[in-house]
């Protein structure tokens, strides 16, 4: 699993940790380098089977580049930038069980030209004496390819798909890996869908499924029922008809129930399109899912509803993203480690003093 990763020039960031819990909430406001954290993240899934540095910052013919353009990869003026990541793993060898942490870092050089000025797999700690082998490289850089950040574009999932083990970022094939999901796990999974589902402020949903469609069966179409009166006949719906709201909800959801264990899914904005009064639904989605598949879960968010559905138990999962005003630098600090946080709390809920911009007032003055 990834553990953490450090940031060093990387975009607005100076030097900067992240510690990756089964449930991480970034919140901060626009422009706070929320975004920037979700970019790292991006390139550091794309390592292991990129062709090259070059194509895992500015993309090939398969996959569009870092987000915002090779110019603000790295922090002005500097010309380098360093991303690690700590990641924990396990390894049968022999009748042992070996478990492990290992840092991996990547310095890379973009001007005057993009070039690797470093990149090495260190072993931090092991129960082995043998050091760094190749079951523990191939585990790191599993755990890197299992980082997904999924970005639901509800126009692109209306359509039909071909059928697909795997979820695409934007959702867009959601109808054909539903399809193709095995008989044995289909009607369990079809349930967990419909269990969450129900609870949004749409119809009563009576069923959600995809089935294949056409002579050869190979694409497939998303569907569902709902009731919207008692002696009313279910209505038949394709996700042509169903709204925005739900198809994130719906793509979020399938992610939470196909990735591999062991994954790292990230979700940005991630109530976006959702009814504010089911932002605790949201939540709860994501924790009992999370935990039951051992799924990590990182979602970013600056919705005032979603933060005051933060009970205590989330509040030492939540990380402040800010930008100090006078170096123009992103910093991150626990939510629980600011040190008038009771105090604000007081003046009112989470998502209040957020929004009224308190919480950035008060690091602020702490800097003084």
């Amino acid at each position: 699993m990834l553990k953490q990763i450090n940031l060093k020039n990387w975009k607005s960031f100076k030097e900067a940790t992240l510690y990756i819990d089964p449930i991480t909430i970034l919140i901060g406001t626009n422009s706070s380098g929320k975004s920037n954290i979700i970019d790292a993240l991006d390139f550091l899934s794309r390592i292991p089977e990129a062709k090259s540095l070059e194509s895992a910052l500015i993309g090939d013919s398969h996959t569009p580049g870092i987000r915002g353009g090779l110019e603000w990869v790295v922090r002005k003026p500097e010309t380098q930038f360093t991303l690690e990541a700590v990641v924990s793993g396990k390894y049968k060898q022999e009748d042992e069980q070996v478990e492990f942490d290992c840092l991996y870092s990547i310095t890379a050089e973009i001007e005057p030209k993009i070039q690797l000025i470093n990149e090495f797999i260190k072993l931090l700690k092991s129960n082995d004496n043998d050091g760094i082998n190749n079951s523990s490289e191939n585990t790191v850089l599993e755990v890197l390819k299992k980082i997904f950040i999924i970005n639901p574009i509800p126009q692109n999932m209306r359509n039909y798909s071909p059928l697909s083990k795997t979820l695409e970022q934007d959702g867009s094939n959601i109808a054909g890996v539903l399809a193709a999901i095995p008989e044995l796990e289909k009607e369990k999974i079809e349930q967990t869908l419909l269990n969450y589902l129900s609870q949004l402020p749409e119809g009563d949903l009576q069923r959600v499924w995809a089935e294949p469609v056409g002579r050869l069966g190979s694409d497939a179409m998303l569907y569902c029922e709902e009731k919207w009166g008692e002696n009313q006949e279910p209505l038949l719906l394709d996700a042509r008809g169903m709204s925005d709201g739900t198809l994130r909800f719906l793509a979020i959801l399938t992610a939470l129930l196909t990735r591999p264990e062991g994954s790292l899914i990230v979700i940005e904005e991630v109530d976006n399109g959702l009814h504010p009064s089911r932002a605790g639904l949201l939540l709860k989605m994501l924790k009992e899912i999370g935990k039951k598949r051992n799924i990590d879960i990182l979602v970013t968010t600056h919705n005032p509803a979603l933060m005051d559905e933060l009970t205590p138990d989330f509040i030492p999962f939540v990380m402040v993203v800010y930008r100090d005003q006078d170096t123009g630098e992103s910093q991150l600090i626990p939510l629980d480690e600011i040190e008038n946080l009771p105090k604000l709390m007081a003046s009112g809920s989470l998502g209040k003093i957020t929004q009224q911009g308190l919480l950035e007032k008060s690091l602020a003055k702490h800097r003084e």
